[in-house]
């Protein structure tokens, strides 16, 4: 049966590039990216699934104020396998960001192009792909009449671009009724084009703005001023040492370590003789799990408090940013144990398991237990003019679907 699935998911380009079309041409923009919400493309998808065959069919829908629908819609298909008990779920989001400066675009954002293998549009890979792998596997397996030996689930989630708070975040927290401890959980939005990353672990994510104040002065009397760019200086300086202070090693992640980064630093004076009364920089952290956040602050403002006794400057931050990592999946839980003889299978690789440094949706589902592996096969240019994917790495990550759901 499983041969016959796969034989008939290569077959489905013309499906992929219909299926993409149609979604490229609705536009789902949150409001925080200045759009009306996903409620016309979650129309679509509602429409399409239930001429698929779909009968278990839920919408769970997060209310939102600012969107004209008043929500943020959230579409559940359920197609029964032999073990009602479980269920396979495929999480992709419906949103899209905007597509930025057009005149970098080659053709309208939102019309599909078509060039051999590749097609070009806004979504076509963050993140229609990993939507229309899962639903080429549910065409398969409806128009074939096979019945799968778990539930296959495609969960279709609004709001990941700005946050999931009307997500998966949302359907974790007031839904999660929905999922069982013997799930299984694949999140088909990160990956690289050889198909090698298996993402089952995150870094904590900190981001601080740091605000030194002093006193401005011609820079030909300093005796009169306190400057602020000095001990801004001094401060960043000591954040390195960070790398010395939370020193753990774990070769998932690369890189293995902690990262303690100065980053971005607001304009202070306009003029050369002037010494700056307030200075404005920005620090980039991302934490192996183990550390806490609050220790990570704890040790920056211990840098601030030697700033302002050394020079005379009052130090103040504001947190940008802070996300606690999840807890990792294990290498050892039964998606991964699955998933990876399954992309071995179709694209004869060595994929592995990795950790990465930025938070993922997963972490959603981390955080309440479940393992969940985030993963597909991209050539990782989302969010930039002339997005683009793969018809064939859609159609394989569909057969890898197909073979986790089997295995």
């Amino acid at each position: 049966m499983l041969e016959t699935i796969l034989a008939d998911i290569d077959k489905r380009r013309e499906d992929v590039i219909d299926l993409q079309r149609r979604l490229v041409a609705i536009p789902a923009l949150g409001p925080d990216n200045q759009g009306e919400g996903e409620r016309a493309k979650a129309d679509f998808c509602l429409e399409y699934l239930n001429n698929l065959g779909f009968q278990d069919i839920r919408e769970y829908n997060a209310p939102d104020a600012r969107v004209p629908c008043g929500h943020r819609p959230n579409i559940c298909a359920i197609l029964p396998g032999k073990d009602p008990g479980r269920t396979f779920w495929v999480i992709s989001h419906i949103d899209v960001v905007p597509p930025g400066d057009l005149s970098l675009w080659e053709s309208d954002p939102y019309k599909l192009v078509v060039k051999d293998d590749m097609i070009i549009g806004r979504g076509v890979e963050d993140n229609h792909q990993g939507l229309a792998s899962s639903v080429m596997l549910a065409k398969s397996l409806l128009e074939g009449g096979h019945v799968p030996p778990m539930n296959l689930g495609l969960l279709l989630v609004s709001d990941e671009e700005t946050g999931s708070k009307y997500g998966l975040d949302y359907i974790a927290a007031h839904h999660g009724d929905i999922f069982s401890p013997d799930d299984l959980f694949l999140v088909p939005d990160f990956g690289d084009f050889d198909s090698e990353m298996v993402e089952v672990a995150e870094k904590s994510m900190f981001w601080l703005k740091v605000i030194v104040t002093g006193k401005q002065c011609h820079a030909s009397t300093p005796a009169e001023g306190v400057n602020t760019l000095v001990a801004s200086a001094s401060m960043i300086l000591k954040i390195r040492t960070l790398y010395e202070r939370f020193n753990a090693q774990n070769p998932l992640f690369n890189p293995p370590c902690s990262t303690f980064e100065p980053t971005k630093k607001e304009a202070n004076v306009e003029n050369i003789n002037t010494i700056p009364g307030k200075d404005v920089f920005y620090v980039d952290c991302r934490v192996l799990p183990e550390y806490s956040l609050d220790e990570v602050l704890d040790a920056i403002k211990g840098f601030g408090a030697e700033a302002e006794k050394d020079f005379g400057v009052s130090v103040a931050y504001q947190i940008v940013q802070s996300e606690q990592a999840a807890p990792p999946t294990s290498i050892d839980s039964e998606i991964v144990r699955r998933l990876i003889p399954a992309i071995k299978a179709v694209y004869d690789n060595d994929p592995k398991p990795i950790g990465i440094g930025g938070g993922t949706v997963a972490a959603f589902l981390r955080r309440r237990d479940f393992p969940a592996v985030v993963w597909c096969t991209c050539i990782h240019n989302a969010h930039q003019p002339n997005e683009r994917s793969s018809i064939a790495k859609t159609l394989g990550d569909a057969q890898v679907m197909a073979r986790v759901l089997y295995a």
